[in-house]
């Protein structure tokens, strides 16, 4: 790190030299560019962004829209992060009590906000979203999100990230943490935060990324500093096991799911043997399983999701033809698609809902697929 950001020692061993609020600032704004880190002004004191312009405030507009902008004025937000230099020298030149804020998505960055706030545990279902917690299991002691992501991390066989020294950590001034991880897969992670119940982790631990921004370490409230803890100065890459949680639990769009194709040879085959009752079921669905089941012998590049697609549709298509029942069709094709891509829940189920649902509207049959 270098010496002019203050929660860094110099090489001597001793503590570098305070540097005053405006060499701090910039400081901090340059440290997060020179990592291509886009930012932004905070209002001085807090944790929001600077204040939109009268304009901006009175005649309401999309980010897209405005022409503050483009003119160099920092007017909503994270839109108005920049790696420009010289803005950055204007901004926080003239105005060197803001705080920094970066804006995770283009920065490449997901980072999990720990919170450590007092209140009442939600209920059980909702401590760790998809993941049931039985009753029996004593939740004495409960109480923020430290907790709930020790658990998720132990339930998976992993540390907590709380406690992972090898990636940037910063504390908080309200004593919860920010874990700081970078991304390089271009894919666009989606933040919780102002989002639906829908999309969450963990119970008191949000997730910012596209569509939110992150208090840069060093920054300074009314509350306190963001202080970096541990030795680790850069963030490590999000471990695996995290983006599959982050996947199962919304933090990835929906796909562009593929559209049904036409029956391939195969399917028909499939509606054929399905002419002769339940003892038929279990040779029908291996039929139209294999193509899915086929895609588990290599981990990518093997059209899993036009696979898993077609099967579906086709599924879907025997199921509406009164050929088989709905019920075990679709638990074992689901069982099929998670056995070949473990981790991806959330998208198996998105991409069999679409298929399903557009082969429940045409039948199959054996007379060549009329209804």
């Amino acid at each position: 790190m270098p010496v002019e950001l203050r929660f860094h020692r110099s090489d001597s061993g001793q503590p570098a030299p305070g540097p005053s609020v405006a060499e701090l600032s910039l400081a901090t704004a340059r440290w997060c560019t020179r990592r291509g880190w886009p930012v932004h002004p905070l209002s001085a004191g807090r944790k929001t962004p600077a204040g939109n312009c009268p304009d901006c405030r009175e005649n309401p507009h999309p980010p897209a829209d405005c022409a503050c902008l483009p003119a160099g004025r920092w007017c909503h937000g994270f839109h108005a992060a920049t790696l420009d230099q010289d803005r950055i020298q204007q901004w926080w030149g003239t105005h060197p009590e803001f705080g920094i804020g970066v804006s995770c998505g283009p920065a490449g960055l997901i980072v999990l906000d720990v919170d450590a706030h007092a209140a009442e545990p939600p209920i059980r279902d909702r401590l760790l979203p998809g993941i049931p917690i039985a009753d029996h299991i004593d939740l004495t002691g409960l109480a923020n999100g430290f907790h709930t992501l020790a658990i998720l991390a132990a339930l998976r066989g992993r540390p907590s990230p709380a406690a992972d020294e090898t990636t940037l950590r910063v504390r908080t001034p309200s004593g919860g943490l920010h874990v700081w991880y970078r991304v390089g897969d271009g894919r666009p992670w989606q933040s919780s935060v102002g989002s639906s119940a829908g999309r969450a982790l963990a119970w008191q631990v949000d997730i910012r990324a596209h569509g939110s921004y992150i208090i840069a370490p060093g920054t300074t409230t009314r509350q306190g500093t963001y202080t970096p803890i541990g030795d680790a100065r850069e963030p490590a890459a999000l471990p695996l096991w995290l983006a599959q949680e982050l996947e199962r639990t919304g933090h990835l769009p929906a796909p562009n799911l593929p559209g049904p194709r036409p029956v391939p040879p195969r399917a028909r085959q499939a509606v054929l043997a399905a002419g002769g009752g339940r003892d038929r079921v279990r040779p029908v669905l291996a039929s139209v399983l294999a193509p899915v089941e086929a895609c588990g012998q290599v981990s990518e590049g093997a059209g899993f999701s036009d696979a898993l697609n077609r099967a579906a549709y086709t599924l879907g298509g025997l199921i509406a033809a009164g050929r088989l029942p709905r019920e075990e069709a679709e638990q074992a094709l689901k069982e099929a698609a998670t056995v070949a891509r473990p981790g991806q829940e959330r998208r198996i189920e998105q991409i069999i809902r679409s298929g399903l649902a557009a082969g429940l509207k045409r039948p199959l049959h054996d007379s060549g697929g009329r209804a």
